[in-house]
This record gives structure tokens, sequence and C-alpha cells, in this order.
């Protein structure tokens, strides 16, 4: 998530501001977070999440590469930017998080359709578009996601903000897919078949993460999405979104 200043031209984004200092339970949040903007809970308090116009450019492109790969193969999938999710830390305490994007069965969002309150039920995919507080995404919502039991994390590293441990040397804009892996069991090799004793070509070889795989995407690799198996998108393309001249520069 990212905080963008008021001024109008290009500059670093600030750190989040709380909006509130007393410590808030997850009810409170909901009860108070405004209407207008993106908020989230964080150790008790409301912070005022504000993107940059290339934050959202990236997020809108995602929506509609989403929403339009959904009905095109008919997966029953709701796909929003404002949608929030009660996660928990380690220690048991209640956050509000509002991922940058949110794939949700269509048949998790529609079991109450009249309530205001957030998901406490994971989703199937969430994506986080980083900014210069870049350990929330990798760090401290990535652990919360799993314990919720997303299936599917997206990061989008658009500007290589976060450390040479992550990007590599030199850095470059990335993309993480992280997806709980549901692995079966694989049909036994024929001794009479060459092919089945050989390794397949060029296998993929993901980090284990928590409980996620990890797989990062560079330049024209295409994006391998287990929630939509079908989807033709490269990082290149969602690093473009971002807008011209998008850059901490």
């Amino acid at each position: 998530m990212v905080v963008a200043t008021h001024s109008p031209t290009p500059v670093h984004p600030p750190t989040q501001a709380p909006v509130l200092t007393s410590a808030l339970t997850f009810q409170a949040f909901l009860e108070q977070c405004p209407e207008d903007g993106r908020y989230e809970l964080v150790d008790g308090k409301i912070i005022d999440m504000r993107p940059l116009r290339a934050h959202q450019n990236i997020a809108r492109f995602l929506v509609k590469q989403f929403d339009r790969e959904a009905e095109r193969l008919g997966l029953g999938y709701i796909v929003d930017k404002d949608i929030v999710l009660r996660t928990l830390t380690a220690t048991g305490m209640s956050r509000g998080r509002m991922p940058d994007v949110t794939v949700v069965a269509e048949s998790v969002w529609n079991a109450d359709v009249m309530t205001y309150g957030a998901l406490t039920v994971p989703p199937q995919l969430v994506v986080e578009v980083v900014s210069t507080n870049w350990e929330d995404d990798y760090v401290d919502k990535l652990e919360e996601y799993d314990r919720l039991g997303i299936a599917e994390y997206w990061i989008v590293d658009y500007l290589a903000i976060a450390s040479r441990h992550h990007l590599g040397n030199p850095k470059q804009p990335s993309i993480f897919v992280y997806h709980k892996a549901s692995p079966a069991s694989p049909a036994p090799a024929d001794p009479a078949n060459p092919a089945d004793l050989s390794p397949p070509a060029d296998p993929p070889e993901p980090d284990e993460t928590l409980g996620y795989s990890q797989t990062r995407f560079q330049g024209d690799s295409p994006i391998v999405s287990p929630t939509f198996p079908e989807l033709a998108l490269t990082a290149a393309a969602i690093i473009a979104a971002a807008g011209p001249n998008a850059s901490l520069g």
C-alpha cells in the first residue's frame, strides 16, 4: 500500500499517517472508518492509505484483466479494489487490510449481501502494489494473508523498492506470485518410456515462503497464476500500466 502527498508534482511518498490515536477494536474500526478513501487498521489505529496515481493505474489495470478473465472462463469470481479483510497477527491481534485488488468467489461474497462487514474468510487472490513501506507487503501482509488462508497473493514491486534480498542485484521491477500448493500424487514412471525417466524441460523452481510457494516474474516473463491458468499477461505489461515516467526520481 502507499501514501501520496498533496503536492502537485511527483515526490517520494511519505510514511503512513494514523487518523486516530486511540486503540480500536476491529468492530470499532468498521464503525469509525471514514467512508471516502482507503484505510486500514494497524495496531489499533486507523491508517490513511493514499495511493499515487501510478499505484492506482496498476490496480485498475489488474481489476480489468482479472474481471475479463473470470467472465471469459466463467470462473464465478468477483473482482474489486475496496474490499476490507480481517486478518490476525502472530499474537492474535486483529488488523483490517484493504488489498489493492481482491478476487473472491461469488458464493462467498453473496452469502450475506446485506452486511457492511469485512470478509473474515479468505478470498481467492489478493494483490498489493508496493510503496516505500515495502516491508508491510513483503513481511507483515505476507504472514497475515498466509495465516488467513488466502490461496494466492501477488506483490507488484513496479518501482523495485524492496531490498536486493528480494529483487537481486541490480534491483529490477518484479512481480511476485505466492500460492498455496495443492500437489497431486505423480503417476509412477514407466521404465519402458524413456521420457518418463527424464526430468521435465525447464522445471519451475519456486521458493518456499511460510505456507506459500513463491515465483518471481520480470520483463517479458508471462505470469503464471493458479487462479487464472490461461491469463495472458507479462510482468512488463503490468509495470507499464503504471503510466509514463513512473519512478521515484
